[in-house]
């Protein structure tokens, strides 16, 4: 088993994040989606149940051409299918992923998820857990999650900066918070983030944000492969953090100013899209040759 937890400071706020998340999943789903990979929509509608109201969504994630050679060796048909459930009554949310489960609860000054990630064909072989803090700081706080003081100790803090673009795969000049400057009135002087970003923003009290502390845990018991897969696990998880939230920053001017509804609207359209770029447009994305 391992642990880690990622930190990544924003210059938004909490609040704000909400309607960025979603935003940015509905252009990275696309921007993932193609030649028999990506996501597919299955359901997205609104649910009532024992007083509580949000949105029900299932989606598949097609993953064939997303994982390195020596998995797509080991995986049979199907196992590199992944099936996402999520109730989102915001301020609560709790998602099943690969029967999985992700659990969301947002106040005014922090916003929690968590996500346990296990497969059908592997079971108790194979887990992946996400369990996410945001909050209004700047990545300070010691063991937010209050995991046993064993578990932490092994723990690694790495700290994920928006701005290094060598953390990204493919870079692209479009999603560079170190060169993108923010247009409108609500989210100018946010960008672009310079060497010095953080302390610049700590110390600037009319600029908002927020640190996604994310720990992730990592337990594949596959004689032969265990440390190797464990490791590239996280690897990926970290560029996958890291290259949604510089999409996330960078596309602040697409989303600042939308509302749910808005989001609601979009994620209504987009379904249908996914479903046929899945199967007509080429492979596209962040895909493992080796």
């Amino acid at each position: 088993m391992l642990i880690k937890e990622y930190r990544v400071v924003l210059p938004i706020s909490v609040e704000e994040y909400q309607v960025g998340q979603l935003y940015t999943v509905i252009e990275a789903s696309k921007n993932e989606t193609g030649g028999g990979d990506g996501v597919e929509v299955l359901t997205n509608e609104p649910y009532e149940k024992d007083g509580e109201k949000g949105q029900y969504t299932l989606k598949k994630y097609h993953l064939q051409h997303k994982v390195p050679a020596f998995i797509r060796l080991l995986a049979p048909p199907g196992a590199l299918e992944v099936t996402e459930e999520a109730w989102n009554a915001y301020p609560y949310c709790r998602t099943s992923e690969f029967q999985s489960t992700v659990y969301v609860h947002m106040t005014s000054s922090k916003l929690t998820l968590q996500t346990v990630l296990t497969n059908d064909y592997m079971k108790d072989k194979f887990m992946i857990k996400i369990e996410t803090w945001h909050k209004p700081d700047m990545g300070e706080e010691c063991n937010v999650h209050h995991i046993c003081e064993s578990d932490w100790q092994k723990a690694e803090v790495v700290h994920v900066d928006i701005a290094d673009k060598s953390l990204v795969k493919n870079y692209k000049t479009e999603t560079d918070p170190a060169v993108f400057t923010p247009k409108k009135d609500n989210t100018k002087n946010r960008g672009p983030l310079k060497c010095d970003w953080k302390t610049c923003l700590a110390n600037n009290s009319n600029c908002p944000h927020m640190c996604a502390y994310k720990l992730v845990t990592v337990e594949c018991k596959i004689f032969g492969v265990q440390s190797k897969l464990e490791n590239f696990i996280h690897s990926v998880e970290k560029r996958l953090f890291a290259e949604f939230h510089r999409q996330l920053f960078c596309t602040i001017d697409n989303w600042i100013d939308l509302t749910m509804d808005d989001i609601r609207r979009m994620e209504a359209e987009t379904q249908q899209e996914l479903n046929e770029m899945r199967k007509n447009e080429e492979v596209k994305g962040n895909c493992m040759d080796e």
